[in-house]
């Protein structure tokens, strides 16, 4: 078998291949030759992921953890920084989901984007975000993470823009780009905190330096440090208040969507969060901080998905609001749930992206679902995936999102940091969830056909179809290595492999009398969870009826609930809040700040101190004319001033 050190550079250097032999030909457009060299290049990354994952299985559970320096990339006095990547539990499952779902994304695009001129340009970035990715999970400092941090957000502007050409696809990546920029100067400055305090970036030397009293100050050095670092996992990962980047991001093609904003880019703040847990745990403030934003998170763009026509939007605000249930779950210091989550989101949320996708290709680039309906009987493969990814991200049981929903609830419920009302709001987002799932589903697949005469919908092609199956299948098996251990217990004694998996690195919270409730209450734990999907079912069944069998009835009810509805399906007015309390009052200081400072000011003293030169340069230059009167005049002038001041003496 290989060693650990060169399958970790074949993993890293496998996509870097596939960008530079696409990039070499850029201007290419053999679609089938650009998608088959960056889909094998992310394919061997795969298969390294898979052995790496097979050594750390033959290793002893408390020593599953393979590391390798390849350089010293920066030393500066006591400051040393290595080129240093780190393969254990947790990164472990992030280069599996990146390169997996990475593969299956990147050959559905090879039928998605053969009509594209572009093409090979598509492929070249989709293989540099690959790449920028995997150096974010592997990286041993959070230096070396931040290379991959901002990599792949330069690679998500790159992406979202593809289509430049038209404005509003460019805008989009515009504002992903400087969105994403808030978030990591914050992160940067959290750096520089944390270095300070500990005198290391190192992850591993970090969490062993964590305090063991917890910082409950607002201004301690560990909690303005782990805040920082959360303000930029809210840029990256889409939350209040800079989640407003991701549902502008569908601009992008499609695979895009599936690739960054729903397997790999958006999940990097949560991942970032479980890699320092003991750190984060110690600051019991910005744990209830980032437990409150999430779960508001998770609310608010499942409400705003009740009202989106978009295909691609309902599914960007679904994205958005999953995310809230992650930091919802390591908010409550159920970092294990929410790495459980961030991957069942993965199978399930990239199969409807996908799935979308196909619709879109099958509907000649309609993505309006008020123009689709009845798509069941023309695109088989594709309604069946979706309706299996559906049924996982409303967490029906046995599907995958079923299992990973419930612990984060019931987490949410039973944990230290827990709260009845956190408890409470994510079963409001699970009951939105299904609503406007359901309506996804009814509008586009299901009842009368409202597809225009000149369309003719398709199912699409087998290099389309493939990625859907398999990643329907892992929808439905996905959660299986996690079942709760109420369920396992009824069921035989079946492990929960995924906490197992996980635990030598996943810190506990310190139990403290009084707070939380213990595992062990079956019979609660079975309450809460029966509630929440008699809940769910019943939203989803109260969409069917409305958008198939009652098809007014949905007017009826916008019509109601008027002016609130309009709020909701204006997004609740925060873009136009930004550009009115922010960014134009920026925008109108900058053109102040040009036209008063720059202009009048530093381009007038500019011009001053040019003419003042200029004309001592004329005067001297009058002097030097060449003219030997004039020179015998300049002496006999000298002389008589010499004279004079000796006489004077």
């Amino acid at each position: 078998m290989l060693n650990h050190e060169l399958l970790i550079a074949i993993l890293l250097l496998s996509p870097v291949v596939g960008f530079l032999l696409n990039g070499l030909r850029f201007r290419s457009k053999n679609y089938m030759l650009a998608g088959s060299i960056a889909t094998a290049a992310v394919v061997v990354s795969f298969v390294c992921s898979v052995l790496l994952f097979l050594q750390l299985l033959d290793a002893d559970a408390e020593h599953r953890r393979l590391a390798v320096s390849f350089f010293e990339w920066i030393a500066v006095d006591k400051f040393k920084i290595n080129a240093g990547f780190v393969v254990d539990q947790i990164s472990v499952i992030m280069i599996l989901i990146i390169t997996g779902v990475g593969s299956l994304i990147h050959l559905f695009s090879i039928g998605y984007m053969h009509h594209d001129k572009g093409v090979t340009k598509y492929f070249a970035y989709l293989n540099l975000f690959i790449f920028n990715m995997l150096i974010l999970v592997l990286g041993d400092s959070l230096l070396t993470m931040f290379v991959g941090w901002e990599g792949v957000g330069l690679c998500s502007y790159l992406l979202i823009g593809f289509w430049f050409t038209d404005s509003a696809k460019a805008a989009a990546g515009m504002k992903a780009f400087v969105t994403n920029r808030i978030g990591d100067a914050a992160f940067i400055i959290g750096m520089f905190v944390l270095f300070v305090t500990f005198g290391t970036l190192n992850m591993h030397e970090l969490n062993a330096l964590a305090p063991t009293v917890l910082d409950s100050s607002w201004m301690g050095a560990v909690t303005i440090g782990t805040m920082l670092l959360f303000i930029g996992a809210t840029g990256k990962s889409a939350q209040i208040p800079l989640y407003v980047w991701l549902p502008d991001a569908m601009a992008g093609p499609t695979p895009v969507s599936a690739l960054i904003h729903a397997a790999t880019m958006v999940t990097a703040g949560v991942y970032m969060i479980v890699r320092l847990d003991p750190i984060f745990i110690m600051a019991p403030n910005t744990m209830m901080v980032i437990a409150i934003v999430g779960a508001s998170t998770a609310v608010l763009a499942a409400t705003i998905g009740l009202t989106q026509f978009d295909i691609k939007k309902v599914l960007a605000y679904s994205t958005v609001s999953q995310l809230g249930y992650m930091f919802l779950a390591v908010g409550v210091g159920a970092f294990g749930a929410g790495m459980f989550h961030l991957m069942t989101h993965a199978f399930f949320k990239a199969l409807m992206f996908l799935g979308s996708g196909s619709v879109i290709h099958g509907m000649h680039e309609e993505q309006d679902i008020r123009k689709m309906g009845g798509l069941k009987k023309y695109m088989p493969i594709t309604h069946f995936t979706f309706l299996l990814g559906w049924l996982a991200i409303i967490g029906m049981p046995p599907f995958a999102g079923f299992f990973s929903k419930d612990e984060i609830l019931w987490q949410a419920f039973s944990s230290p940091r827990g709260h009845w009302l956190l408890w409470l709001a994510g079963v409001l987002g699970a009951v939105l969830t299904a609503f406007y799932m359901t309506r996804l589903m009814a509008l586009t697949f299901w009842g009368k056909s409202r597809i225009d005469k000149s369309v003719h919908p398709h199912e699409s092609g087998l290099s389309m179809t493939i990625p859907l199956m398999v990643l329907a299948l892992l929808s439905v098996i996905g959660g299986w290595i996690g079942i709760p251990h109420v369920i396992g217990s009824a069921l035989g004694n079946i492990p929960n492999m995924w906490e197992h998996w996980l635990e030598p690195l996943i810190t506990k919270i310190p139990a403290v009398a009084g707070e939380g409730v213990e595992h062990g209450d079956s019979s609660l734990e079975i309450i809460l969870m029966v509630v929440s999907v008699v809940l769910a079912g019943l939203s989803a069944i109260s969409a069917y009826v409305m958008y198939t069998k009652k098809e007014g009835s949905s007017a009826k009810v916008a019509k109601a609930f008027g002016p609130a509805y309009e709020l909701v399906n204006k997004k609740y007015l925060v873009d136009e809040a930004y550009f009115a309390g922010i960014i134009n009052p920026l925008v109108n200081l900058s053109r102040n700040l040009w036209y008063y400072i720059d202009v009048n000011f530093i381009d007038k003293a500019t011009f001053k101190i040019a003419d003042v030169a200029n004309g001592g340069g004329s005067f001297v230059k009058a002097l030097q004319n060449g003219n030997m009167q004039q020179y015998a005049m300049y002496i006999g002038v000298g002389v008589v001033v010499v004279l004079s001041f000796v006489l004077m003496r």
